[in-house]
């Protein structure tokens, strides 16, 4: 028996490489996006924040910061949530960035 594959599968080059990086959510850049990998907090602010949308494989969008650098804001589900950066960086997320190391200009 053969194994299924998806039609819809297209073989993986070069270009298609990535790489995941984990971080703390603190550390995303304003304007960029990622997805949440895990939450280590206390669990009556883990309860609240995971009741505002902040689960596993959420996608968090970091809008602005203060102009002090704290807080900042962060869009999840639709809603504008300001986090202190000791918040923050209790919370894991996932980026996928191309990998310039694997990737080659095509001549």
């Amino acid at each position: 028996m053969r194994p299924h594959r998806s039609p819809l599968a297209k073989p993986v080059s070069s270009e298609d490489v990535f790489e995941v990086q984990v971080m703390a959510l603190s550390e995303v850049e304003v304007g960029t996006s990622a997805v949440v990998a895990s939450l280590e907090l206390p669990h009556d602010i883990l309860d609240h924040l995971m009741h505002l949308g902040f689960l596993p494989e959420a996608t968090i969008d970091v809008l602005r910061r203060a102009p002090a650098g704290d807080p900042t804001v962060y869009r999840v589900e639709g809603a504008e949530i300001a986090l202190r950066r000791e918040t923050a960086r209790h919370i894991q997320v996932r980026r996928s960035v191309q990998n310039p190391d694997q990737t080659r200009e095509q001549p």
